[in-house]
């Protein structure tokens, strides 16, 4: 009887993880790592990248990082070139990148600002850029997408965040339900949908917002970026074979 361990799920898996650099989008990337999966970086920051592209080569499988701004199409364009090439094509792009306005500068921005940096980069980049990468995914008969929404974004939520995520991400999950009818049935497209995660906003929030994390979460505590994590890195392996077209709340039970 043989002692050999089998393969991990996505082993020989090629993936690009867009926004790996931090939060939700570095959970993913080492996730996808332990999984077995090569990893492409995709971040801003080059030092940040060469950090989680370490991380993730200590686990044992290939990583490579590639720069670029999404708040730039032509960037965005050469991301995806890059990408697809870097070894001979992917298997998995999973989109978790989105600007940042809730902490740092572009938590001082005035609402039409916030308005045209969010819709250019998670609405108009998720568009494009997984348009494009599922059309090449449909030359070679295969693939799979992940998209990043919100859960909130059906039910709504008051306030300046709330009415930009709930508009932004909305057309993010629409988009992806119907890019999954385009390239089906060769490549999967799917969402994941989360809720109160304890990412940079998080740690910073007040013990007003912790109390209405509790109270709005029946598992009764914040979610974690590895919680996301685990669930985008099943919607792209063997397991969610029978998956398209789904957004997956991962907010530990909230109905609003």
């Amino acid at each position: 009887m043989s002692d050999a361990q089998p393969d991990p799920p996505l082993s020989g898996t090629r993936c690009a993880v867009l926004g790996a650099t931090s939060g939700i989008g570095r959970a993913v990337a080492l996730e996808l790592a332990r999984n077995g999966a090569d990893v492409i970086v995709h971040g801003r920051d080059a030092e940040a990248a060469a950090r989680v592209v370490g991380e993730i080569r200590r686990l044992g499988v290939k990583a490579e990082a590639i720069l670029a701004d999404l708040g730039s199409r032509t960037e965005g364009d050469r991301l995806v070139e890059s990408a697809w090439n870097l070894w001979g094509g992917l298997d998995a792009w999973l989109h978790i990148a989105g600007a940042d306005t809730l902490t740092g500068a572009g938590a001082e921005l005035p609402f039409d600002a916030k308005l045209d940096l969010l819709w250019e980069v998670d609405v108009v980049a998720t568009m494009r850029l997984c348009r494009d990468v599922g059309r090449r995914m449909l030359t070679r008969g295969r693939g799979a997408i992940v998209t990043m929404g919100w859960d909130q974004a059906e039910t709504g939520m008051e306030g300046d965040s709330g009415e930009l995520f709930s508009a932004t991400k909305g057309a993010v999950t629409a988009f992806t339900r119907s890019l999954a009818l385009s390239l089906a049935p060769a490549v999967r497209v799917n969402a994941v949908a989360p809720g109160w995660i304890k990412t940079a906003w998080g740690d910073q929030a007040s013990q007003t917002w912790h109390d209405r994390v509790i109270r709005e979460t029946p598992l009764k505590r914040w979610g974690t970026p590895e919680d996301v994590a685990r669930v985008a890195a099943f919607l792209v392996g063997p397991a969610s074979e029978f998956l398209t077209g789904q957004i997956y709340r991962v907010n530990g039970g909230a109905v609003r």
